[in-house]
């Protein structure tokens, strides 16, 4: 289910700078795991008419500077005559869709780190700072890497090495996608519900106890949406510190 377009993308960059490439297909290994059964199942549970050929996507509510609305996550679903249907998703059903989910991710890893022991490589992480502290990342998948080189930078920063480095402009103009869902979803759609530019101002202006009231100004919004918007930052990183966590042990005492 990923967008060709993601492969086409990562050839034009590693011709860039010619760098060796390796394509490797996962959808055995994630058909042998059920990986696309067991979400589908999910699914059904709330929308039994779900069909084997239908294409998915979760996403949160519209932007946080529209409403204040929980992090509550809808299905959409796209039949095979482009019919459109949306279901918010039940609890139970979301954490079988999500668990199925990152199978793609944390498949995708086990085959980088076949590859980074077969050559004594280590495996290097992409998540920008916006990913890893919101947790916007799959524990042991994304996540599990040796180095992680920009975890410090905001995606915004990101774009600003990207330009400096002279990333193709195909690769900058695309919007963000975590490529695992069939309908394609951004991740401002699925996960932080605003561009970074705003995201990035604000959560900057909080780290740096710049007042609310001139980070609205800066942005030219209200003080009630900036801190909407610090509300939901603080939210996500407390409620995915687990993912940041590392390994607990048991101690004698």
């Amino acid at each position: 289910e990923s967008s060709p377009e993601s492969s086409e993308l990562a050839l034009l960059l590693a011709n860039k700078y010619q760098v060796e490439t390796l394509t490797e297909n996962i959808s055995a290994t994630l058909n042998g795991s059920a990986c696309y059964e067991r979400r589908d199942e999910a699914i059904r549970t709330f929308m039994p008419e779900f069909g084997k050929d239908w294409k998915s996507k979760i996403t949160l509510p519209g932007s946080l500077l529209d409403d204040e609305t929980l992090n509550v996550f809808y299905l959409t679903a796209i039949d095979p005559n482009g019919n459109e249907y949306r279901k918010r998703i039940p609890p139970k059903a979301f954490s079988q869709i999500v668990a199925a989910s990152n199978f793609k991710q944390r498949t995708r890893m086990a085959m980088l780190y076949y590859h980074a022991e077969r050559l004594n490589y280590a495996v290097v992480g992409t998540a920008n700072k916006n990913e890893h502290e919101l947790g916007f990342f799959v524990k042991h998948g994304d996540g599990g890497v040796d180095l992680q080189p920009i975890l410090h930078l905001f995606k915004s920063q990101v774009y600003q090495l990207a330009r400096y480095l002279e990333i193709p402009d195909e690769i900058r103009s695309r919007t963000p996608t975590s490529d695992t869902y069939s309908a394609g979803s951004s991740q401002e759609e699925f996960f932080f519900r605003l561009p970074f530019e705003i995201l990035d101002t604000i959560w900057f202006g909080m780290e740096h106890n710049i007042p609310v009231k001139d980070i609205a100004n800066k942005l030219n919004i209200s003080i009630e949406q900036v801190n909407r918007v610090i509300t939901d930052i603080t939210q996500k990183k407390k409620n995915t510190e687990y993912l940041r966590l590392a390994i607990m042990k048991l101690k004698e005492y």
